[in-house]
């Protein structure tokens, strides 16, 4: 049975980014024997038209970081999208392993070292947290970091 990984990501609100960003990075994902949850893909079931939609959608992908094996993050923006930054901390609060994909060159934060605002990196082991942030697609599936090593991609 292949580990689970949540794909938390601002793409699916556009057509556009839903077309081109997502296909390569779940396709990076996959290639790596994961199985990914890309929460605009798994709420598709939700009839938006009904009331409460808003809430079923939140308990929905709530339920996926919290049973998913891992979360890898796509933290693009200043700041990134706060529906992923709620994510990453659900994931970080359950100790859950975490991933960040930033291919924005923009710093946001006020610390030296990290080029996010540094709570996005607790994460991560103080040493060596580069490991486990990735700036292109295709450095994702790179047998010397952190998520090739978790998947057990040999």
């Amino acid at each position: 049975m292949p580990k689970t990984i949540y794909l938390a990501n601002p793409y699916g609100f556009s057509e556009q980014q839903r077309a081109l960003l997502l296909p390569p990075l779940v396709a990076a994902l996959e290639g790596l024997g994961l199985e990914v949850w890309e929460p605009f893909t798994r709420n598709n079931q939700v009839d938006f038209s009904a009331a409460g939609w808003a809430y079923r959608v939140g308990q929905a992908d709530f339920r996926d970081v919290v049973e998913a094996d891992a979360t890898f993050a796509v933290v693009n923006g200043v700041p990134p999208d706060e529906g992923v930054m709620v994510e990453l901390g659900m994931a970080i609060a359950l100790s859950k392993p975490t991933f960040l994909f930033r291919d924005d060159f923009r710093r946001a934060t006020d610390s030296e070292e990290y080029p996010l605002n540094l709570m996005l990196f607790t994460g991560m082991p103080e040493q060596d947290w580069q490991d486990y942030y990735y700036t292109s697609v295709a450095n994702i599936a790179a047998a010397d970091k952190a998520l090739a090593r978790w998947a057990g991609t040999p």
